[in-house]
């Protein structure tokens, strides 16, 4: 079943199970229905972490477009990668402290893949963001962990934690930190979806209207 978001009929499907992806996607001001999708996110030996990104948000995508019907289909994947190697989500406690340790006060590359498909037509972007984490403690990463909040996030962070607060600067989209770069999707839907009028997200978040990514909105 399809897990509506708004009472209106919904224009696009998101496939995703991510909570946050479902909290940025209303800034675009489309109704949306949410479709969990189970995809193989094992990444292949050597494989590049921005075509990674790509890769698995198309596998997510053409397992939610059998159901939607004539909606278009919105995925995402995030990976980050520091020094070439791609960090997925931590599948458990020792994964994740090790993950959080090798970030710690290091700068690294966040990517977020996206395709928007409908029927046989596909675009898709990728979206890069530089992230500097702080020097958080041992303690402070035990306690993260003690809380949850690493296991369903890449690179076992969120940006947005305010018990970790684990970054110190963010160059690029905060949105695509998060998961979703709401400018590179609101593009992708001008260009597949004209008809359904996004909304700038910069008119209901602050950090949209300050974006780098708005300059390349078309």
């Amino acid at each position: 079943m399809l897990s509506l978001k708004h009472t209106a009929a919904p224009a696009l499907v998101l496939a995703s199970a991510s909570p946050r992806r479902r909290e940025l996607l209303p800034a675009l001001g489309l109704p949306f229905a949410a479709r969990a999708t189970d995809v193989d996110e094992t990444p292949p030996a050597g494989a590049e972490p921005a075509a990674l990104a790509a890769m698995i948000a198309r596998r997510k995508a053409d397992a939610a477009r059998t159901h939607a019907g004539d909606l278009p289909v919105l995925a995402a994947d995030t990976v980050v990668a520091c020094d070439g190697r791609p960090f997925g989500k931590p599948q458990d406690a020792g994964e994740a402290t090790a993950m959080l340790r090798a970030l710690r006060g290091r700068e690294h590359t966040v990517y977020t893949g996206v395709v928007l498909s409908r029927g046989e037509r596909i675009v898709q972007a990728t979206a890069a963001s530089r992230v500097l984490m702080r020097r958080y403690s041992d303690d402070e990463i035990a306690a993260s962990i003690a809380a949850g909040t690493p296991f369903d996030k890449a690179g076992a962070y969120a940006i947005q934690d305010p018990l970790l607060r684990p970054v110190e600067r963010c160059d690029g989209c905060y949105c695509n930190v998060m998961g979703l770069p709401l400018w590179t999707v609101r593009r992708l839907l001008l260009a597949l979806a004209p008809a359904l009028q996004p909304a700038p997200p910069g008119a209901s978040l602050s950090r949209c209207a300050v974006c780098p990514l708005q300059a390349g909105d078309g």
